[in-house]
């Protein structure tokens, strides 16, 4: 009988050579079918904001939903390491504050670790986390809570000093005691350099191949997410017609009194 992913066995992929796959999920259902097929990490991302709930970007997310998609995606799955993002604002006022929250998502969405955005700035609150025994991961580059500041989704580490500060802050997240990082919209070069100078696990995301792993969105991989479409998402199954194809099968059918058959009624 198989067992969960632990952080013990992220870390070894790394130093084995072997790719970490990681996806977002919000739900039971997705949970299901990602654990069946072998996902190494589930992430419940903050992204729901934007893929699930319509918001514009993520920084309306609560710690609530996330606690609520939390609890449904752990029902899911049996074997992924269940990782949460911490939204916005949940992490970023003070220490206890940022460790009552984590502790939130661990003990009442049962997240086996999480997951806050930045590098030097928040080391120390990387460090407070991981002191009580919360397995963290960050998440450096473009990070999607701080658009206002890099003016939108754009790519991040293109100058020289761009690059040396997340060089800086690759560093300063793996000394905090992260387990692992995520590389989101930094050249592939960079990203080559910072997977070979740090000794945890780098998770890319319009990152490249050199990563030792690699996160999407899963409404982006199966072409269910028509708000935006960037560069580094590859569509693996559209299945947006297929859905909307049954969706007006059925409308036709009721209109026309072919729904429900006799097969679907109780005597």
């Amino acid at each position: 009988m198989k067992s969960r992913k632990t952080i013990l066995d992220v870390g070894a992929m790394k130093e084995q050579g072997e790719k970490i796959t990681v996806l977002t999920a919000y739900d039971y259902p997705f949970a299901q079918l990602m654990d069946a097929a072998g996902i190494d990490i589930i992430l419940v991302g903050d992204s729901v904001g934007s893929v699930f709930s319509g918001y514009d970007n993520t920084l309306p997310v609560t710690l609530e939903e996330m606690i609520y998609h939390t609890r449904a995606v752990v029902r899911g799955s049996q074997l992924a390491l269940i990782v949460t993002d911490m939204p916005f604002m949940s992490y970023q006022v003070d220490a206890r504050d940022a460790r009552l929250n984590a502790g939130r998502l661990v003990k009442e969405g049962g997240a086996h670790a999480v997951k806050l955005e930045g590098g030097e700035h928040v080391a120390e609150t990387i460090r407070t986390i991981v002191d009580i025994d919360i397995p963290v991961v960050g998440h450096i580059g473009l990070t999607p809570q701080s658009i206002h500041r890099m003016g939108g989704f754009r790519v991040q580490g293109r100058q020289e000093e761009q690059a040396r500060k997340i060089l800086a802050d690759a560093k300063a997240v793996e000394e905090a005691g992260a387990f692992a990082m995520v590389l989101e919209g930094i050249p592939r070069d960079l990203a080559r350099q910072v997977t070979e100078s740090v000794s945890i696990p780098t998770i890319g995301i319009g990152a490249g191949a050199e990563c030792d792993g690699q996160v999407l969105v899963i409404h982006d991989i199966l072409g269910l997410c028509d708000k935006y479409s960037p560069k580094f998402v590859k569509c693996y199954a559209d299945i947006s017609g297929t859905i909307s194809e049954g969706i007006s099968n059925y409308i036709k059918e009721v209109k026309a009194g072919e729904f429900p058959t006799l097969d679907h009624s109780f005597k």
